[in-house]
């Protein structure tokens, strides 16, 4: 029978949502497993972006995927000969090809780590399952499908097509435990943003104080057209940020802030990750509450001296 464009683009609209979906399902587990038996810095990624994604995807594609492999399944029962279309033989096997090896490959990773004497950790342990679960479930679906269960057992694939719904619906419900409702995200970009800004403020007030041998009065003597300063503010008032100069080489710099900053533990700070030691040492710094929080600083002029006046010219 010839392929016309209609089954071609249902076929692999069907075939590259059922991929997207297992993807981002993974995605979601690793997380969740990393977060209750790992070592997952909660808090490191405040946005979560691999998350988010995954969320996006299963939204979005896990119901197309189910829509189109309804709509494929009637028209087999309908239509037996559209059984034997190449693009469903070859998309099919294809799928059932590409599951084989990732549970070749899963099971490949674990003997070798078993084999190097590597710890097996709860977490390296459930995320090997976790594949050895989808792609099984992947595998056994499209070999049956591929042999004609499903067009005979039509209630038994609705039955598995419902637990599989659930599944996928819990694990979205669940992943908004982890990274909040969109409004929490958007307060946690502001108060990421105030710390950078506030970083910011405190580089250019160092500045100042190596060229000048002196803090600045205000904020605003740190405005200068000529050189380019720009001096951030607040990035949800657009107000500009508390400085005060409360001694010879001490000032204040206060925020408020909407949530207070993830506490994390020596297991951060000494993390193998650069990222999350860059965080952990951040958020040493600009640890904070939610609400007005102050933080105290003190030039110290042996490790920031200031800049000499007659720079020592170089003679020929």
């Amino acid at each position: 029978m010839k392929v016309a464009p209609k089954d071609f683009f249902l076929w692999t609209g069907a075939v590259v949502a059922l991929y997207f979906s297992v993807g981002s399902f993974i995605i979601l587990s690793f997380e969740y497993i990393e977060r209750l038996f790992g070592n997952a810095i909660v808090g490191y990624d405040p946005y979560s972006d691999g998350i988010r994604f995954a969320i996006a995807s299963l939204i979005v594609l896990f119901p197309i995927y189910i829509v189109l492999t309804r709509m494929l399944q009637r028209e087999i029962r309908m239509f037996p000969e559209k059984k034997d279309l190449w693009v469903r033989r070859w998309l099919l096997v294809l799928t059932i090809f590409g599951s084989a090896v990732a549970l070749i490959v899963d099971m490949i990773v674990l003997i070798n780590t078993f084999l190097g004497g590597e710890e097996l950790t709860a977490s390296f342990l459930l995320k090997v399952l976790t594949v050895l679960i989808v792609f099984g479930g992947v595998f056994y679906y499209y070999l049956q499908d591929v042999r004609g269960v499903w067009e005979q057992r039509e209630k038994l694939s609705k039955s598995i097509e419902k637990v599989v719904s659930l599944i996928v619906l819990v694990s979205i419900i669940a992943a908004f435990f982890i990274i909040g409702s969109p409004r929490t995200q958007r307060i946690l970009r502001y108060d990421d943003q105030r710390i950078s800004d506030l970083s910011s403020i405190q580089s250019q007030i160092t500045e100042y104080y190596r060229n000048t041998k002196r803090l600045p009065d205000t904020i605003d003597d740190l405005r200068d057209p000529l050189v380019g300063a720009y001096i951030p503010t607040d990035p949800e008032t657009r107000e500009d940020y508390e400085y005060a100069v409360t001694g010879p080489l001490t000032f204040e710099l206060c925020a408020t802030f909407g949530l207070p900053l993830p506490e994390l533990g020596s297991d951060a700070r000494n993390s193998d990750d650069w990222q999350v030691r860059e965080f952990a040492k951040t958020a040493a710094s600009w640890e904070h509450n939610a609400g007005r929080t102050c933080f105290e600083r003190e030039i110290d002029p042996e490790r920031v001296p200031p800049y000499p006046k007659d720079p020592v010219r170089l003679r020929f």
